[in-house]
C-alpha cells in the first residue's frame, strides 16, 4: 500500500499550442528521464512524445503518448494528449483512465473553445486538476484575467497558489503563497530552483493574495478557520492538507503559473502534483458485477484482490497489438491467463512493458494504479480483464459521433489489399474512425471528427502502408428528421402457401426536442396482451432499422420518438419477423407524414485574428451563414465566436490565412444539429438525388 500511495497518474490537457507537449519536455528533463530537451518544433528532432512522423513535422500532438518518470520519492504515471478536436478520443480515453490531470491555459488567450472542452471531459470523469498558466513570458499575458475567465466560464473555484513576479519579457519567476517564499530559476535550462525571501516590492501583494489564499481555503477547514478568527499562524502542514483533500474532493483548482518554452515554473507545479493530485488509494473506481445483476461494485486498490483491469488504448505494431492497459485492482502477471469480460474467453499473458513514448521496458507484473502496455493480445479498446472469481466490467470510454465524411479509392488492384490493411487497423484503434461502402457506388467510406482527423489517416495510409489512394471531396454527415407528430395504422399481411406472415402496428411519431440527449426514444403502451409481449422488441427493431436511411436522401433520421399503441396478430401467421417488417414499414409511413426536413451538424468557432482584420474575417463568417455569438480583445489580437455550417467550412484553413496574411487561427468542433433552411435543404437534396441518379 505504501507503493500505490506513492503513485500519480496524470494527464496533461488543454486547448491547442498551449504549451502542453512543451510543459511534458520540461518534467522528462528535469524528472531525469531525458537528458536533453527537444523542442516542438524547430531543428531538434521533435519532441519526445510526439514519436509519430507526422507530428513531428507538423509540430501537433496526434495520439497520446504514456511514461512514467520518478519526482522525489513519487512515481509519476504522465500522458501527453493532443489539442485538436479531431484527436479528442485520445483525450477521453486518457482521462477515463487517470486519477488527476494538468489543465494547461495560455497566459494570453485565458480560456479558449478547446478549454471548455476539456473542462467537460475532466468534469465527466470527476478528475481533480491543477490548472497551470503558461507562457507567462509573453507579450500580452495577464494572470488576472486567466483566473478571472477560469470562475466565470468554468465556473471552477481557482485558487491560486502562487503570485507571478512580472509578465510578459518581465517574468522573473514566481511567489509561493504557501511559503511565503520567492521562486526563481537559474541554470542552463532553469534547472536550479532558488528560494529566498520575497522582494520589498511584491511583499503587500504577496500578503494580499496569500489571505485571499487562507481565505478561501478555510471553507473546506474548521482547524484553519478558527485560526484564522484567532489571528494565530496557520501551519504549514494544515495548509498543504487543507489543498489536498479540497483538491481531491473536487472543490478547487489549485492555480499555479510559469513559461515552460523559457524553463519557468515547472519543478513546482510536480512538487504539487505529488502534494496535491491524487494517488490510486484517494480515487473509488465502479465496474459492474456481471455476477451480481450488474450491480455497481466498488474496487480495492489491493494488490492481493483478484484482478480488475481495462484496456484503453491499443496500437497495432509489427510485432503484435500494444494494449495500454491501467490497473484497478489486482496483479497483472507475465504470463498469467485472465478471462475478457467482453468475450468471456482466457487469455494469456505473453509480455509487459513500461512505456515511455516510442519506447519500452519488459516487466514481470503491475499492480493497482500502474499504467503498462501488453503485447500480443487479442482484444478491443475498452475491454475488461478479470481475474480468478470475479466478473466485473468497467464502464467504457465516451465516443463522439463523426460529423465528416469522404471517400476514398485505392489508386490500383495492388494499392486496394494495402489499404483494406490500413483502414481495419485505423478503424480497430480510433473508436472516432469509421469505415463503410456506399450500396450505390460500392466506393469506400471514411468519417471521423474533422478534416485534420481524415487527413492524417489518409497521410498515415500512404506512409505507413505505402497505399496510394485517390481521395473523394469532403461530404457533410446530414441527417433527417420529423418536424410534426404522424400517425401510423400499419397491417402487413403475406400469404406464400403454407404458414404466411401476419403483424399489425398502431401507435404515433412524435418528434423529439432538440435539446434532446437521445435521437431516439421508444414507448411501449401495449395492453391486455394485443400483442403478444415477445413480438414487441421486433417491432422496435424494426423502427430503428428504418431509421438508418432516410427517405428524402437517404441520410440517418434522428429525433423520433415512437409510441406503439395498439396492434393485433395471429396466432399461426405472426412471428418476430412479419413484426419486425411491419415495424419498419410502419416508420417509413409515418415519417413521410410527418412533414421531414434536413438537419446539419454546426460547428462551434473560435478564431483568433489581429484586430486590423477583424471586419473582413466577420463579413466573410456572415456569407459562410454564421451566427456571431461575441468577439474579444486580447492585446492586439481579436478572438470571434461563432456557430457556422460544417458545410461552409471545408478549406477554412487556407482561407483565415490568406485573408490574415497568415496571422490567423481557427478551431472549431461540433456544436449541434439545426435545420437547414429550405432553400438550400432543396439544392442538396436535388444534387443528391442526381448524384444517386447518375450511380446507377
Amino acid at each position: 500500500m505504501q507503493k500505490i500511495s506513492r503513485i500519480r497518474n496524470i494527464g496533461i490537457s488543454a486547448h491547442i499550442d498551449s504549451g502542453k507537449t512543451t510543459l511534458s519536455e520540461r518534467i522528462l528533463f528535469y524528472a531525469g528521464r531525458i537528458h536533453r530537451i527537444q523542442e516542438v518544433r524547430g531543428g531538434t528532432g521533435g519532441a519526445t512524445m510526439d514519436f509519430m512522423e507526422l507530428e513531428r513535422e507538423r509540430g501537433i500532438t496526434i495520439t497520446s503518448a504514456s511514461t512514467q518518470v520518478q519526482w522525489g520519492n513519487k512515481c509519476i504515471n504522465l500522458i501527453d494528449t493532443p489539442g485538436h478536436v479531431d484527436f479528442t478520443v485520445e483525450v477521453e480515453r486518457s482521462l477515463r483512465v487517470l486519477d488527476g490531470a494538468i489543465m494547461v491555459l495560455c497566459a494570453v488567450g485565458g480560456v479558449q473553445s478547446q478549454s471548455v472542452t476539456v473542462d467537460q471531459q475532466m468534469k465527466r470523469y470527476r478528475l481533480p486538476r491543477i490548472a497551470f498558466i503558461n507562457k507567462m513570458d509573453r507579450t500580452g499575458s495577464d494572470s488576472e484575467r486567466v483566473i478571472k475567465d477560469i470562475r466565470e466560464k468554468l465556473a471552477l473555484n481557482a485558487v491560486p497558489l502562487q503570485l507571478n513576479m512580472g509578465e510578459g519579457e518581465n517574468f522573473e519567476g514566481v511567489i509561493d503563497l504557501v511559503t511565503m517564499e520567492s521562486i526563481t530559476f537559474d541554470g542552463e535550462h532553469g534547472e536550479k530552483v532558488i528560494r529566498n525571501p520575497i522582494p520589498a516590492g511584491y511583499a503587500d501583494a504577496a500578503a494580499k493574495a496569500r489571505l485571499k489564499m487562507l481565505d478561501s481555503l478555510s471553507m473546506f477547514s474548521d482547524e484553519m478557520t478558527e485560526l484564522m478568527l484567532d489571528e494565530k499562524e496557520i501551519p504549514l502542514d494544515i495548509i498543504k492538507t487543507t489543498i489536498r483533500e479540497a483538491t481531491i474532493n473536487r472543490d478547487i483548482v489549485p492555480l499555479m503559473m510559469g513559461t515552460a518554452i523559457k524553463n519557468k515554473g515547472v519543478q513546482p507545479l510536480l512538487d504539487a502534483v505529488c502534494d496535491y493530485l491524487p494517488s490510486p488509494l484517494d480515487r473509488t473506481s465502479f465496474a459492474r458485477d456481471h455476477n451480481n445483476e450488474g450491480a455497481e461494485t466498488p474496487l480495492v486498490s489491493d494488490p492481493d484482490a483478484p484482478l480488475v483491469a481495462m484496456v484503453f488504448k491499443i496500437a497495432e505494431e509489427t510485432f503484435g497489438q500494444l494494449n495500454y492497459t491501467r490497473v484497478y485492482q489486482g496483479k497483472i502477471v507475465k504470463g498469467m491467463q485472465y478471462r475478457n469480460a467482453r468475450t468471456t474467453k482466457m487469455q494469456r499473458i505473453g509480455r509487459i512493458v513500461q512505456m515511455h513514448a516510442n519506447d519500452r521496458a519488459d516487466v514481470a507484473d503491475a499492480g493497482p494504479g500502474d499504467i503498462v502496455a501488453v503485447i500480443g493480445v487479442d482484444c478491443a479498446s475498452g475491454d475488461t480483464y478479470c481475474g480468478e472469481g470475479v466478473n466485473y466490467s468497467l464502464e467504457s470510454i465516451f465516443v463522439a459521433e463523426p460529423v465528416i465524411s469522404l471517400s476514398v479509392t485505392p489508386a490500383s488492384s495492388a494499392d486496394q489489399e494495402k489499404m483494406a490493411k490500413a483502414l481495419h487497423r485505423f478503424m480497430k484503434e480510433d473508436p472516432t474512425f469509421r469505415v463503410s461502402t456506399d450500396h450505390e457506388t460500392s466506393q469506400t467510406i471514411i468519417a471521423g471528427m474533422g478534416e485534420l482527423h481524415l487527413d492524417v489517416y489518409v497521410e498515415r495510409m500512404r506512409r505507413e502502408y505505402k497505399a496510394e489512394v485517390i481521395v473523394g471531396l469532403p461530404n457533410v454527415s446530414y441527417r433527417e428528421a420529423p418536424t410534426v407528430q404522424a400517425d401510423f395504422d400499419y397491417r402487413h399481411k403475406k400469404q406464400t402457401g403454407g404458414s404466411g406472415q401476419f403483424a399489425h402496428v398502431v401507435g404515433r411519431l412524435i418528434p423529439l426536442p432538440a435539446e434532446a440527449d437521445a435521437t431516439y426514444e421508444f414507448e411501449d403502451n401495449i395492453t391486455s396482451g394485443r400483442i403478444p409481449t415477445e413480438y414487441i422488441p421486433a417491432v422496435n427493431k424494426g423502427f430503428q432499422a428504418a431509421m438508418k436511411k432516410g427517405p428524402l436522401a437517404g441520410y440517418e433520421i434522428v429525433g423520433c420518438k415512437m409510441c406503439l399503441d395498439d396492434g393485433s396478430f395471429h396466432a399461426v401467421d405472426s412471428s418476430e419477423m412479419a413484426f419486425r417488417t411491419a415495424g419498419r414499414d410502419a416508420f417509413i409511413e409515418a415519417f413521410k407524414k410527418s412533414k421531414p426536413c434536413l438537419l446539419e451538424p454546426i460547428m462551434a468557432v473560435e478564431i483568433e485574428v489581429p484586430g486590423e482584420y477583424q471586419g473582413s474575417v466577420v463579413g466573410d463568417l456572415n456569407s459562410r451563414r454564421g451566427i456571431i455569438l461575441g468577439t474579444e480583445m486580447r492585446g492586439t489580437y481579436t478572438v470571434i465566436n461563432a456557430d457556422v455550417p460544417l458545410a461552409s467550412m471545408f478549406g477554412y484553413a487556407t482561407t483565415i490565412r490568406g485573408m490574415s496574411k497568415g496571422m490567423g487561427t481557427f478551431t472549431m468542433e461540433m456544436a449541434r444539429y439545426s435545420r437547414v433552411p429550405v432553400r438550400i435543404a432543396e439544392e442538396i437534396l436535388i444534387q443528391r438525388r442526381e448524384k444517386l441518379a447518375a450511380q446507377k
